[in-house]
């Protein structure tokens, strides 16, 4: 027999997983607000003068906010039918990780800045602003980049052959006098010239060298273009798929399609 839905479950639910409503929005962005804080209270302990002046204050305030993660962890197991895919997904990994830390400082030094993993909690942001078409771009971008990925690694294997060509003929033009001392140290200088960044470690002195330089810069500014021209072909050819914000409230799945009435990953029917 399937066990029936208990109205204060379902409600939390909505609360903590879902960005539809008033209070689904007051609680993620008040979420938002207090894993800012942290972060913050971590960086500027990270200051000798201010955790020397404000440690003791930036300490309570950092376990007041750690007891407030792990009430909240607590309550996102609660609130879900399956607590195990809330656990080992990738929020939930996450959210123990960042939470952990501060009672790990307890027993281990050097583990409480840690707690600066909670930046990427930031990432419910796309949820909480209900931003779900660029959710749906970036899982386009995904499968664009899955596309094209044996033409990209076509094309970064003929730079690396490019580049080990263009590397040995200035080690064989300039030589060590020069700073090309060997063929991997001129490699690396093609690299970094081929690519624009252009430290300056290494530079050619012989006029010839110079040319062949100028040509690489050139170069570069087209063979850096080739990767985006790939992935922009592949964006092109794929279906753009909005997804809504509705999260299941029995495996906590959240990429469903618009108007999407059951979970597209374990079937059961979503909540209106």
């Amino acid at each position: 027999m399937k066990k029936e839905s208990q109205p204060w479950r379902d409600r939390l639910h909505e609360i903590i997983y879902e960005a539809d409503t008033k209070e689904g929005k007051l609680f993620d962005v008040t979420l938002l607000v207090a894993i800012l804080a942290s972060i913050l209270f971590v960086m500027l302990e990270s200051v000798q003068e201010i955790q020397a002046a404000y440690g003791d204050i930036l300490n309570i305030g950092e376990w007041i906010l750690t007891i407030l993660f792990s009430i909240e962890y607590i309550l996102r197991i609660i609130a879900i039918k399956k607590p195990s895919s809330y656990i080992f997904s990738f929020y939930g990994i996450i959210d123990f990780l960042s939470t952990i830390p501060k009672y790990l400082s307890i027993f281990f030094i050097g583990t409480h800045s840690l707690v600066a993993l909670r930046a990427l909690r930031l990432l419910r942001v796309f949820r909480i602003l209900k931003l779900a078409r660029f959710v749906g771009e970036s899982n386009n971008f995904i499968k664009a980049l899955k596309a094209s990925r044996a033409k990209i690694a076509v094309f970064l294997f003929f730079v690396l052959i490019l580049c080990t060509i263009l590397g040995t003929v200035m080690y064989l033009i300039e030589g060590g006098d020069n700073g090309f001392t060997s063929i991997p140290r001129s490699v690396y200088w093609a690299i970094v010239t081929l690519t624009t960044v252009g430290y300056g470690d290494i530079a050619p002195q012989t006029p010839f060298g110079q040319l062949i330089a100028s040509v690489i810069m050139i170069l570069g500014y087209g063979i850096i273009a080739v990767p985006t021209g790939i992935v922009s072909s592949e964006m092109t050819k794929i279906k753009d798929v909005q997804l809504n914000t509705q999260s299941c409230d029995h495996c906590s799945h959240e990429m469903h399609d618009d108007n999407a009435v059951y979970c597209n990953r374990c079937g059961n029917k979503l909540q209106k």
